[in-house]
């Protein structure tokens, strides 16, 4: 029976958001360095933890921000492009 529920889609679609959130603990440890908390007190850890995760989302949207940008940049020269053509 477990076997046959490791076949389904909605296993693949866990186990993909699984994988996606395994990952980004992964970074917040080794990258970000947050393997070990330094904040002390009742409140230093989820304030780390916060900031740590603040960290990682300013840098997906710089990333995106830059990716975007590079797609607006492709589409403006294969429009002029076919302008002088």
């Amino acid at each position: 029976m477990a076997r046959g529920l490791t076949r389904t889609e909605a296993f693949e679609r866990l186990r993909r958001d699984r994988k996606r959130v395994e990952m980004l603990f992964t970074h917040l440890k080794r990258i970000l360095r947050l393997g070990r908390l330094r904040l002390r007190g009742p409140r230093g850890a989820p304030v780390e933890f916060r900031l740590a995760a603040i960290a990682q989302s300013l840098r997906r949207l710089a990333k995106l921000l830059v990716r975007r940008r590079l797609h607006r940049r492709a589409l403006l020269r294969s429009r002029v492009a076919q302008w002088h053509r």
